[in-house]
């Protein structure tokens, strides 16, 4: 997959795609199936994606929670597993902000990105002021020479798939349910990077990644497999992981501890990729190291048997 940044030098080979537009937040089962349409549509037109960065929801909201499922990186690692061609990755700034539908469709769309075709879901809105909508796109395709095609809403057991129901389920600890609506695990993904050492300490060395700038999970323990995607040791392994503050250790800033069973080596600088299989327990504050241990070792026994159910 090719990942174009800059609309405005686009190469000859990257224009002409039949692309779906979105911010594609979890890549769940709606945006798979805005994708299969997608992918109907492009006949032999490489299958692309429309997306922006940073999300325009931060844009327009800098100071928000965070609530992103993933980060740019893990959606264009996803986004390839499934098989798309060409990101189109646009930053979303003042100037794409102040376009007006129109001029989104006309200079972006049709000039720059010279797209065959476009896929939207039904609720799609656009331009300044979100003053375009998905029939509006269909007439500016007709008009400039591209098609449009307007998507189904795609519905799961427990009515229709929304990142937002994901991130219900999430806060909730309901990380099978949020998997029902992804069609994947939950993962975070990001470098390792260097904490206290307090789990070599205890016998439990634990790979630290942050969770800046992600949707927190319900803060506690969990059952977890664990792809580390490049370095020395790169492979999938399972593993208990604690996210939260570190109530033990007075921590203020979230992060993900993951323990990997079974491993021994240095992880700091790799990438991993943490899937959120079972929620377990709470975080606690415990009467002493000793006690601390005693659940870990607990929490490990568990996450094996839930691990080796599958």
């Amino acid at each position: 997959m090719r990942i174009i940044r800059d609309s405005q030098f686009v190469r000859p080979e990257d224009r002409g795609a039949a692309a779906a537009i979105g911010n594609f937040d979890g890549v769940h089962l709606g945006h798979q199936a805005v994708l299969d349409v997608t992918r109907g549509a492009a006949g032999t037109a490489p299958l692309g994606v429309v997306t922006f960065e940073p999300h325009p929801r931060e844009f327009f909201a800098p100071g928000a929670p965070p609530f992103r499922l993933m980060n740019a990186e893990a959606r264009a690692n996803r986004l390839a597993k499934l098989g798309v061609a060409r990101l189109y990755e646009l930053p979303f700034n003042a100037a794409l902000a102040g376009l007006p539908a129109r001029d989104f469709a006309a200079e972006i769309l049709h000039r720059r990105l010279g797209l065959t075709h476009v896929v939207v879901g039904p609720d799609f809105q656009f331009g300044k002021g979100r003053d375009g909508d998905a029939a509006a796109l269909q007439a500016l395709g007709a008009e400039l020479g591209f098609g449009v095609t307007v998507a189904p809403v795609r519905e799961g057991a427990e009515g229709r798939i929304s990142s937002t129901a994901i991130r219900t389920a999430l806060t909730e600890g309901r990380p099978r349910d949020a998997a029902g609506m992804l069609g994947h695990w939950h993962r975070m993904e990001g470098p390792v990077i260097r904490g206290f050492q307090r789990g070599r300490e205890l016998g439990y060395p634990t790979a630290n990644m942050s969770i800046d700038g992600l949707h927190p999970p319900k803060f506690g323990v969990y059952a977890v497999r664990v792809d580390v995607l490049d370095g020395p040791y790169r492979g999938s392994y399972d593993g208990a992981a604690s996210i939260g503050v570190r109530p033990m250790f007075d921590g203020e800033s979230p992060n993900c501890e993951t323990f990997l069973f079974d491993f021994s080596g240095d992880l700091y600088g790799a990438e991993l990729s943490v899937a959120l299989v079972e929620y377990l327990r709470p975080e606690m504050r415990f009467d002493g190291l000793p006690a601390l241990i005693d659940q870990m070792d607990a929490d490990c026994l568990r996450a094996r048997e839930v691990l080796a159910r599958g």
